[in-house]
């Protein structure tokens, strides 16, 4: 979708009309797709062990990816090996389904897989068929996945249902595609386990997420890392109030500036690509004045032509009852073989 056209889904425009047929029309095809699986007439994978399915009712980045490490992290305390599963978007591979590693381009798995693997270290599978994917990581020995997005991919037969919101945008205008930025209608989130609100308000059948920002990393170590090399930046690290650029390719970048003033930095140029856009070093030219501050989904595929980039790594904080939703949905689970 155009940036024009999304804008327009989260103010209102009026032209959106225009497109109620084709929303219409997109309404009937997921609907008759959704009974046909629902019925049996369409092949469904079933893993033999537990899938949790991390998606979204929305295009666009909502904050799954978070979700994501830290469900890693927690089920790991629980004293499971848990696997990712991914589409793998932004990434072309020439066979699937795809092992991804640390040293796997991002051109190739995509951005958040290379991330998710980076900060986790767990065996992580990319393919369009997510089947295929889940397929793969049990031969490797998961005793659970997660599925990072794909609420809407019900060729995956699915245990757990996640829904992250963004607090602040939410459903735009609240129609479906391409009128607004729906997938589905708001009434599939009575079917799912838990609704995840990113950065608030929440409402009341809503866990509040929120991200909490580390400490600054300068891009040249994580490819030092991805290299297995050593190497110690000779720059300075950027501390508020310091003047500094921001540039990202998320689904919402005005988040990740608005989380860089509440650090107390001074904003100089924030540049705003699309989720899973890459990054031309000829954007950079305007941007050498002060130091660059990227997210950490930019930083796996980051090309260069900016000396002094540091990326923001961000960890989700979810409530103790949400972590309790999960150990009774994982307990029923096991009661149930």
């Amino acid at each position: 979708m155009s940036a024009r056209v999304e804008t327009a889904w989260y103010k209102g425009a009026w032209w959106l009309w225009l497109l109620a047929p084709l929303s219409l029309l997109f309404g009937l095809i997921s609907g008759l797709r959704r009974g046909l699986f629902k019925l049996g007439l369409t092949p469904v994978y079933r893993a033999p062990v537990p899938v949790i399915v991390v998606g979204n009712l929305s295009v666009g980045g909502n904050g799954k990816t978070p979700v994501v490490v830290w469900l890693v992290h927690w089920l790991r305390t629980q004293g499971y090996n848990p696997g990712v599963i991914s589409r793998g978007y932004g990434g072309k591979s020439a066979h699937y389904p795809l092992l991804v590693t640390a040293d796997t381009p991002a051109s190739v798995a995509g951005d958040e897989p290379v991330l998710i693997v980076t900060r986790t270290d767990c065996p992580l599978a990319v393919s369009p068929k997510r089947g295929e994917a889940a397929a793969l990581l049990v031969s490797h020995g998961v005793d659970i996945i997660i599925s990072d997005d794909g609420l809407q991919h019900y060729a995956l037969a699915r245990d757990i249902e996640l829904v992250v919101v963004d607090g602040q945008r939410r459903f735009g205008n609240g129609h479906l595609l391409p009128m607004g930025p729906l997938r589905e209608r708001k009434w599939r989130l009575n079917q799912v386990d838990a609704i995840i609100n990113n950065g608030g308000p929440a409402e009341h059948n809503e866990f509040l997420m929120t991200l909490a920002p580390g400490a600054l990393v300068a891009v040249s170590n994580l490819v030092a890392m991805s290299n297995l090399v050593n190497s110690e930046s000779d720059k300075v690290t950027p501390t508020p109030p310091a003047r500094v650029h921001a540039l990202a390719g998320i689904g919402h970048p005005p988040r990740f500036f608005s989380m860089l003033r509440h650090l107390g930095f001074t904003l100089g140029h924030c540049v705003a690509l699309g989720d899973h856009q890459a990054v031309a070093i000829s954007q950079l030219h305007l941007l050498q004045s002060a130091p660059l501050l990227i997210t950490e989904k930019d930083a796996v595929k980051w090309p260069g032509g900016h000396d002094n980039t540091w990326y923001v790594p961000v960890d989700a904080q979810l409530p103790l009852a949400f972590e309790h939703l999960l150990l009774t949905r994982l307990k029923e689970l096991h009661h149930g073989d």
